[in-house]
């Protein structure tokens, strides 16, 4: 029984997070795709990258994850360990690393190359 209640609470969080990423609309700005995360090159400071405009509108790049781990969101009790460990409830504002670390952490999220 426990671990139908684990994977119900998995299940809402994920739903929750889900609504909240529904608003994100991909645009272009000058060549460069906004609020759509890629995979950095190595030797990069972060694992991926990606261009959002800030409060003042200018474009600035995010970079987000640790390049030396591993993704392993695949796996419903990570997710929900990492999820809970960075606080993703309550990232909001998407010119922070933290935001976009969550948003590659939804349940069924790809990786871009």
């Amino acid at each position: 029984m426990t671990n139908m209640k684990t994977l119900k609470q998995i299940e809402a969080i994920d739903c929750a997070c889900e609504e909240m990423y529904k608003e994100l609309v991909v645009e272009k700005y000058e060549g460069k795709t906004l609020n759509d995360p890629k995979r950095s090159p190595k030797g990069s400071p972060g694992k991926f990258h990606v261009y959002v405009k800030n409060d003042k509108g200018n474009v600035i790049k995010v970079n987000f994850g640790d390049p030396n781990s591993e993704i392993k969101r695949d796996d419903p009790a990570r997710r929900k360990a990492f999820r809970a460990r960075h606080n993703c409830a309550d990232k909001k504002d998407k010119t922070k690393a933290g935001y976009w670390s969550c948003y590659q952490w939804r349940a069924g999220a790809k990786v871009d190359n």
